[in-house]
């Protein structure tokens, strides 16, 4: 079983084989997180979004899919890019942000990436209630991560998402 750590922080200052980016359908780019991620990674990152657009996501990255390009300029190898849900009161949309994990971790297993960080997806511009968030993210990722992935790093960008998260973990044994 991978080891679940948690870090308050920037997730383009980790070290990693895989960070994973909580991006947009159109892999170009935006803000929070995937506009974090282009940004400090550099153009070699939006290049190889930008072939994945011209191939096989001509309409962009479905949600709860993963796709992997370059790191850039992180310190990284890759960055495993996943479009999260937008969060609903009306309809139940938590299968497709465990698919979410789910997918970046199979990505990442195919990579033979040992260590895989990973932001809260979904909780910012998209308004999953963190609390929501962090059991689904504790919960998916105990059940998935295999070998060779051997550490999965939560990096949570303040407070109140570390304490959620922690909380989760707790919970989840």
């Amino acid at each position: 079983m991978a080891a679940i750590t948690l870090v308050q922080g920037d997730i383009t200052r980790q070290r990693a084989d895989a960070i994973v980016n909580a991006a947009n359908s159109s892999l170009l780019g935006g803000g929070g997180v995937d506009g974090a991620i282009h940004r400090r990674g550099g153009p070699e990152i939006l290049a190889e979004c930008r072939a994945l657009r011209a191939s096989r996501y001509g309409k962009g990255l479905p949600t709860g899919q993963a796709v992997a390009t370059t790191a850039g300029n992180l310190d990284a190898d890759h960055v495993i890019h996943t479009v999260g849900p937008v969060w609903s009161a009306s309809e139940d949309r938590s299968g497709l942000l465990a698919s979410c994990y789910r997918e970046s971790l199979r990505v990442a297993t195919g990579l033979g990436a040992r260590t895989v960080a990973f932001p809260a997806v979904s909780t910012g511009v998209y308004r999953w209630p963190m609390d929501d968030a962090a059991r689904i993210a504790i919960r998916t990722v105990r059940a998935e991560a295999a070998p060779p992935i051997e550490e999965v790093r939560f990096v949570l960008f303040d407070e109140h998402a570390y304490r959620e998260f922690e909380t989760a973990l707790a919970a989840e044994g």
